[in-house]
């Protein structure tokens, strides 16, 4: 019996050699192929941006809704503070500038003074808490058109007997009277009753909220004082106004000293319109 083991000892030897170097060969194919398969990297995430508008040379009512429109928020800075009819001397960053999105980067603005009075609460900061300013890219300089030699003109065609009839052109809206300096109406824009009906239908459609809330105090602000520059129907845009405010009232809460400031310049607006 034991010369019988004794005999076989070697050939065990031998197999359980075999088997070690079996099991070492596929650990090692295993750990290639675990090395061969690439890591899934991560998408790179886009940093999420914003673009500084141009608000140089507008009337400080109308620049600062361009700036909350945009996402943006914006602090006066100067001797001269944030009343409606100041108009944009200087803007920091300049316009063109992508900034990284932080919440509401904060545009500098300095304001110089116009013929128009100054009336009402001066507004030096937006209504909003800003964020900080990070520039990620700098507006590209407009390159200077190249110079073209004139090609020599053609011989004119003769005329037609019959000019083509020309598309009509718009109709103007017509002040309903004049301030001394006072900015034109922006014939682009929505004329001041519709813009007030707009008002009316959002605040009965739309739930109180922060940006809500904004957006009604910036087109009530654009309404009265554009009413108060003798725009085109302005009173019976501040009557709607005041419709819309005291629906903001009984939805929102909001709305009675709105409703104060709309009643004055109406009253202004009837007077001057006489």
């Amino acid at each position: 019996m034991a010369l019988r083991i004794a005999t076989r000892l070697p050939r065990l030897a031998i197999v359980g050699v075999v088997l070690l170097l079996a099991s070492a060969t596929l650990a090692v194919g295993a750990a290639k192929r675990m090395a061969a398969v690439p890591q899934g990297a991560p998408a790179p995430v886009a940093t999420p941006t914003v673009t500084v508008p141009d608000i140089t040379g507008q009337a400080f009512v109308f620049a600062k809704g361009t700036l909350e429109d945009a996402g943006l928020a914006w602090k006066v800075v100067g001797s001269v503070h944030g009343f409606a009819a100041n108009k944009v001397a200087k803007q920091s960053p300049a316009a063109g500038t992508k900034l990284k999105d932080t919440g509401a980067p904060t545009i500098t603005v300095t304001l110089d003074r116009t013929a128009y009075a100054e009336t009402g609460e001066p507004e030096d900061v937006s209504p909003y808490f800003g964020t900080s300013v990070q520039p990620i890219g700098l507006p590209k300089p407009t390159p200077a058109p190249a110079a073209v030699t004139p090609a020599p003109s053609p011989t004119p065609a003769p005329a037609p007997k019959t000019a083509p009839k020309t598309a009509a052109k718009a109709a103007t809206r017509t002040p309903d009277f004049v301030v001394d300096k006072a900015p034109k109406e922006p014939q682009d824009e929505l004329p001041l009753p519709q813009r007030a009906h707009l008002l009316s239908a959002f605040i009965a459609s739309h739930p109180k909220s922060a940006a809500n809330v904004r957006h009604f105090l910036y087109q009530h602000s654009w309404i009265v004082t554009g009413a108060e520059f003798g725009w085109w129907h302005g009173a019976t845009a501040l009557r709607e106004l005041i419709a819309a405010d005291q629906a903001a009232a009984q939805r929102w809460g909001i709305g009675r000293k709105s409703e104060l400031v709309a009643r004055a310049a109406l009253a202004e607006v009837e007077a001057r319109s006489k």
